[in-house]
């Protein structure tokens, strides 16, 4: 009696389904269309894009060719193909696709730095601070090449996050940015009168515990009987800090650095001895003044030995840059932590130049991780679009539509490389398909600044192999997430439309009402 019931109800459900497929096609199109324009050199003013993911480069692309691979789905969403299906036959192309960047894959050394600064070039090239020609670029191989660690096996790792810190101070210009052998922090000395700025090859020591009297965990009640205790009292407090400060002291420091509180007291015995002292520094700064310094943090004063003391750094100086005063210990001999100081005119500036940075670091040390490049110019597209069509004839079952589809998509990226420049796409992209169509000169790409088909390898301009890998991959994922949703459901309920019925006062629902309320229609 029920089956009848329930086949319709299933393909109303299938039906529906379609629809909301529709809608996120649609929706995706419409997103990628907007960030399409802001693909290649000739945009590069138009829209200032974050970039996130983990490579740190390569947004716009995933975006253009998310939206792309969703507009060439549409046709067999129509058709009734599961999405299912269709997702089946995308990763079967992304997995081709990597195939071919592994083989179109050229291997650089790292060490020569004309290549990577090529690189790191050509990914800035389309953003704001290109105009500054080597600047930023030179700043973030600097940089990456400071922080970078063996860790065996050939490998090295850059922690860009933890190692590396961009501090902007306004004023002056941006030429007059540069990399620090060393650590940066926004602190001044205790005491400024008493207490030396400038320490020539200092020996640091660094704390994470306060240097002044412990205060009670909780409300702490003492009873004093006599009027002398209260001096004994004061005395205690007195003679604790002093111990502290000679446990210290035996070791002859010049600087000592503490994350929490230091007592005036404590600052008395220390700038009597000669000893700089900062309070207060951030965990982060701290690690990066250890790694630079090569000096150990302590948690406890009496637990200091020698080997704890840092005397990897050149210089300690205060100075002032602008309102503030900034503490350098810099000239380190052997920094695996640094501090990029970034200059110029306006805050926005910085924080653009910032994003940018950040950027250039990430493709740096992508190329420090796995040294290989691949064409940018969407020659690497063109290529993998090339190879996937050839293919999609040995992919057998339903799937192969869908496949040869994907293929179509990979060209979205170089025809929208093409639009920008405001050349003829049509032909343009013929004169470039007939370059790809035998596999070979797989680096024959567009000029994003002019719109000329040139061999990459002569300009330059080249993409990481991480990059390009991770933008196909995500772009794939993404595709196919948004294929899978069947349909949305949303929290919101209908408003009532305007005039109908009186204004009534706002009612506030309780437990009671949403368990009364009937969620499915009838």
């Amino acid at each position: 009696m029920h089956a009848p019931v329930l086949v319709l109800k299933d393909s109303l459900k299938r039906e529906s389904g379609t629809k909301v497929h529709h809608a996120n096609i649609q929706a995706s199109k419409a997103v990628a269309d907007i960030i399409r324009t802001t693909l290649g050199p000739r945009s590069m003013l138009k829209m200032l894009l974050d970039a996130s993911g983990e490579v740190g480069d390569g947004t716009t692309s995933v975006i253009v060719l998310a939206g792309e691979l969703l507009h060439v789905a549409e046709a067999f969403i129509e058709k009734n193909y599961h999405p299912t299906v269709i997702c089946r036959a995308y990763n079967k192309a992304l997995e081709d696709a990597i195939a071919v960047l592994d083989n179109i894959a050229m291997t650089i050394d790292v060490k020569h730095r004309s290549t990577v600064l090529g690189l790191v070039k050509s990914c800035i090239g389309t953003k704001f601070t290109s105009q500054f020609g080597d600047l930023i670029a030179d700043l973030a191989i600097d940089a990456t090449q400071t922080v970078g660690v063996d860790v065996g096996q050939g490998l090295r790792e850059v922690d860009i996050k933890k190692y590396i810190k961009v501090e902007k101070v306004p004023g002056s210009q941006l030429e007059d940015s540069k990399v620090l052998k060393g650590v940066m922090i926004n602190k001044d000395v205790v005491a400024p009168g008493k207490m030396k700025r400038k320490i020539l090859n200092p020996r640091i020591i660094l704390l994470d515990c306060p240097l002044e009297y412990k205060k009670g965990e909780n409300q702490t009640n003492a009873e004093l009987v006599k009027e002398e205790d209260w001096e004994v009292l004061l005395k205690m407090e007195e003679e604790y800090i002093e111990n502290l400060c000679l446990q210290i002291l035996k070791f002859k420091p010049d600087l000592v650095i503490t994350e929490k509180g230091l007592s005036d007291l404590a600052c008395h015995y220390l700038s009597k001895a000669g000893v700089s002292a900062i309070r207060r520094v951030r965990k982060t700064d701290n690690n990066r003044i250890a790694k630079s310094s090569g000096a150990v943090i302590v948690n406890r004063p009496d637990e200091l030995q020698e080997s704890d003391v840092g005397t990897g750094a050149g210089l300690f100086e205060v100075k002032k840059m602008g309102d503030e005063f900034f503490a350098f210990i810099i000239d380190c001999k052997d920094p695996k932590a640094c501090t990029v100081l970034l200059r110029g005119a306006s805050k926005d500036l910085l924080n653009e130049v910032e994003r940018n940075l950040q950027d250039a670091m990430s493709v740096s040390r992508n190329i420090i991780k796995n040294p290989k490049l691949v064409p940018g110019g969407g020659a690497t597209e063109l290529t993998v679009s090339a190879a996937l069509k050839q293919k999609s004839s040995s992919v057998e079952g339903i799937e192969k539509w869908p496949y040869e589809a994907a293929a179509l998509a990979f060209e979205a990226i170089p025809r929208t490389l093409a639009q920008n420049c405001g050349v003829n796409v049509i032909r343009t992209m013929t004169a470039l398909q007939g370059k790809h169509a035998n596999g070979e000169n797989a680096w024959i790409g567009i000029d994003g600044n002019t719109g000329a088909i040139t061999d990459m390898k002569d300009q330059k301009i080249w993409d990481a192999y991480n990059v390009k890998a991770q933008t196909f991959k995500t772009a794939i994922e993404a595709a196919c997430m948004l294929l899978r949703i069947d349909d949305i459901v949303s929290g919101i309920k209908k408003k009532q439309a305007p005039g109908a019925g009186q204004a009534s006062k706002p009612k506030v629902e309780t437990e009671a009402d949403a368990d009364g309320e009937q969620i499915l229609p009838d």
